[in-house]
């Protein structure tokens, strides 16, 4: 009796062992299997994985065209065009040029100590006394009119230090770089592009508008004064930077030796008055 016990506890000792290998082999398999696990956004978030590829793609030729050398010999990259016609705010050069002595001219009118050059012809203009209708008489008015005719152009005229015009008829050299709106206007050789732009005068608190028809006084060259606000050249006629035709003087009611202040002016910014002829 007691082997056959023996023999009944070494069985039992054996299938106890068999169930412990068991267990170890199942939490092994179990430990196996959470370390390979896969996150659902990783095995199946296929989609986005592509898009986040193709923007990094795209990053890279966004960076890699500038180099690519066109086979049609055209820059590499964008030129960048400024705008030639910014806000009257922004720009230095269409700003007021105060404190300015004005002397009045006229069509028509003779050569004198103080005025060497005589107004038969503008600097644009060789027939300007014909095409006006007749000498523009600072003495003689009817309102803003001469007495003796009515005017074919705008009475309402002035004249500035600067003659775009070269003798050969092409421009001067500086015009396209220091006129704000040369290419705006520019209409090849012989035809100036300042000749008629409109101009603002200003004498305590009255504003006139008139247009620029004839270079002067003295002096055709003084860019530096007209278009980036220099003081205007020394000259005779206590260093004056405008001439006034006599229809400005009598709307203002100034003579020659005043001071005023002028700018440029768009047409858009003109308004309604006597010189829209």
């Amino acid at each position: 009796m007691a082997k056959i016990h023996c023999v009944n506890n070494r069985k039992r000792i054996n299938l106890t062992a068999k169930k412990l290998t068991l267990a170890c082999a199942l939490l092994t398999c179990s430990s196996y299997t959470e370390a390979q696990y896969t996150p659902l956004t990783q095995e199946f978030g296929i989609e986005n994985q592509t898009h986040e590829m193709h923007q990094e793609f795209i990053a890279a030729r966004r960076k890699a065209i500038p180099n690519i050398l066109s086979p049609f010999q055209t820059p590499p990259k964008a030129m960048v065009v400024l705008d030639e016609n910014p806000e009257p705010w922004q720009e230095h050069k269409l700003s007021w040029r105060r404190g300015i002595t004005a002397t009045v001219f006229w069509v028509g009118e003779s050569a004198t100590e103080r005025n060497p050059t005589p107004n038969y012809a503008s600097s644009w203009d060789p027939n300007w006394q014909k095409n006006y209708g007749g000498v523009d008489h600072p003495g003689k008015r009817n309102g803003f009119h001469p007495a003796a005719f009515t005017p074919k152009l705008n009475p309402f005229y002035i004249a500035l230090p600067y003659n775009d015009i070269a003798p050969g008829g092409s421009h001067q050299p500086e015009a396209s770089e220091v006129i704000p709106w040369f290419w705006r206007s520019y209409k090849g050789n012989w035809a100036s592009v300042c000749k008629g732009r409109w101009i603002a005068i200003h004498y305590r608190g009255k504003v006139c508008y008139a247009q620029w028809e004839d270079c002067g006084p003295f002096t055709t060259n003084d860019w530096q004064y007209v278009f980036q606000g220099n003081a205007p050249k020394p000259n005779p006629n206590g260093n004056a930077g405008i001439d006034l035709s006599p229809a400005v003087r009598d709307f203002l009611g100034i003579r020659s030796g005043y001071r005023v202040a002028w700018k440029f002016a768009e047409d858009h910014e003109v308004p309604t008055g006597p010189w829209n002829y």
